[in-house]
Parts: structure tokens; C-alpha cells; sequence
């Protein structure tokens, strides 16, 4: 990754909503230690197993957050979109990296020290605030993962994720549209590119999105969650086409 001049980022980190509330003490510090680089796609931000010793930014682009199972498969947790900011729970365990976090478009990668990090902690009340906030909504958000992957088909699982990338405390800067293509909504949905453009097209038609070029805009993210909630309860609920086992068959 290429690090920027502070002089060529002044504006890039106004996407920073958390620090307009610190006093301005604090913010001075933040922008003191604060550093932006640039990532290129496929550059790898933050590494599996590695020390946690940044709360790690994403100022512009778009961030896939990964794992590797036993198997050697990728697993896609999530994406993260503009103004999103990641890494507190690896920071206040003071631990390791549990992911991998990967550029999947140019991005501006913000940093900020785990000194400076605990340095608003031990001082802000709107910071922990924030932390607190980031923290909450993140588990609600990976146990709703969790059960999307395992029951949702293609449909669900593509506005499960638009959906979690339009998040108001998670992504507060991201409006209406989000920036990114059909492939690489592909790469954080585990589906192909022809899925995800069938799905795309199916949830258009029930006007819970408009394709825009380069994005795709959602006018009302909550009806957009509603749709892969319903649609995962209807699939629960449908009746097995497999034959039920007999008591004979068990054990």
C-alpha cells in the first residue's frame, strides 16, 4: 500500500463521522497519528494471526473482511463499505487478527494506532460510545451471517449482503448507493457473477433496488433486510423433499 501526505488527504477523512463529536483536543491527536494509504484490489490490509495494532478505516472502496476454513476454503464474513472501521475487538483483546481484510477496489485504507485507539478510550465517552455501538451491531450482524449462509439461497443472500453494507451506524457515509460491481458483490456473496446478476435482476423487479452505473442504489435498505428475512422463514418453513427417516433407519 502507498502512503498519502496528509496535505493530499485533508478530505478524505471528513468521511470520519465519529470524530466531528470528539472535543477538539482530541481530534487534533487523531489527525496527528491518523495515516492513509491507498490499496491497490487484492492487497491485503490486515493478515490472519498477525498482532492487531491498528483500528483500520475505509475512507473510499470497498473491503472484503475473510477467513480460511480447515478445508481451504474462503469464507466472506462481510464487506466492509465506505466510512466503515474496523478491527476494535481484536485491538481491545489486545490479540491477533482472526481475518483477513482485502481490498477489492482502490481504496483509501485509513489507520490509527492502538496507542492513540486506547488514548480515546480511556478519555472520550462519545468514543466509547462509538466502540460500543461498532461492537453491538457487528455481533447482530455476524449471527445473521451465520444463519444466512447456511439456509438462504441466492436471492437472500445478495440482499442479506447489500443490505448489511447500508448499515446507518456501521456505514453512516454511504447514502442511497453503493459503489460496487456485480463481481464483487459476487466475491463477498459466494456466488458467481451470473447469480448474482439473476439475482440483481429479480429483486430490481420487486423494486427494492435500482442498478445505477457503477453502483446500485437501495432507497429503503430496511425493506431490502425484510425481503432475505421473509424469504429465509418461507424456505424454513417449506417441507423437506426428502423422504422422512423411519425409526428402523436410526442408529
Amino acid at each position: 500500500m502507498i502512503e498519502m501526505k496528509p496535505k493530499d488527504y485533508a478530505e478524505i477523512i471528513q468521511s470520519c463521522r465519529w470524530m466531528a463529536d470528539l472535543q477538539e483536543s482530541e481530534r487534533t491527536r487523531v489527525h496527528q497519528d491518523l495515516s492513509v494509504r491507498i490499496a491497490e484490489p487484492g492487497d491485503v490490509l490486515c493478515r490472519s494471526g498477525e498482532v492487531a495494532g491498528q483500528w483500520v478505516g475505509v475512507l473510499s472502496g470497498l473491503v472484503k473482511v475473510a477467513a480460511v476454513s480447515t478445508a481451504g476454503k474462503t469464507l466472506a464474513y462481510t464487506g466492509v463499505a465506505p466510512s466503515g472501521w474496523f478491527g476494535e475487538g481484536a485491538l481491545l483483546k489486545r490479540g491477533v487478527w482472526p481475518c483477513d481484510a482485502i481490498a477489492l477496489r482502490r481504496s483509501h485504507i485509513g489507520l490509527l494506532p492502538a496507542d492513540t485507539f486506547f488514548w480515546l478510550m480511556d478519555r472520550s465517552l462519545v468514543f466509547n460510545r462509538v466502540i460500543i455501538n461498532q461492537i453491538n451491531e457487528r455481533l447482530s450482524q455476524f449471527i445473521s451471517q451465520l444463519q444466512f449462509d447456511r439456509m438462504s439461497g441466492s436471492d437472500e443472500r445478495v440482499a442479506h449482503t447489500l443490505a448489511a453494507m447500508f448499515h446507518p451506524v456501521l456505514y453512516p457515509g454511504v447514502g442511497h448507493v453503493l459503489r460496487v460491481t456485480q463481481d464483487e458483490l459476487g466475491q463477498l456473496c459466494g456466488l458467481s457473477r451470473q447469480r448474482v446478476n439473476q439475482a440483481l435482476q429479480r429483486l430490481m423487479g420487486l423494486g427494492l433496488l435500482r442498478l445505477r452505473y457503477g453502483g446500485i442504489e437501495v432507497a429503503d435498505a430496511q425493506r431490502l433486510r425484510a425481503f432475505g428475512i421473509d424469504m429465509q422463514k418461507l424456505r424454513a418453513a417449506a417441507p423437506s423433499r426428502e423422504p422422512a427417516a423411519q425409526f428402523d433407519d436410526i442408529g
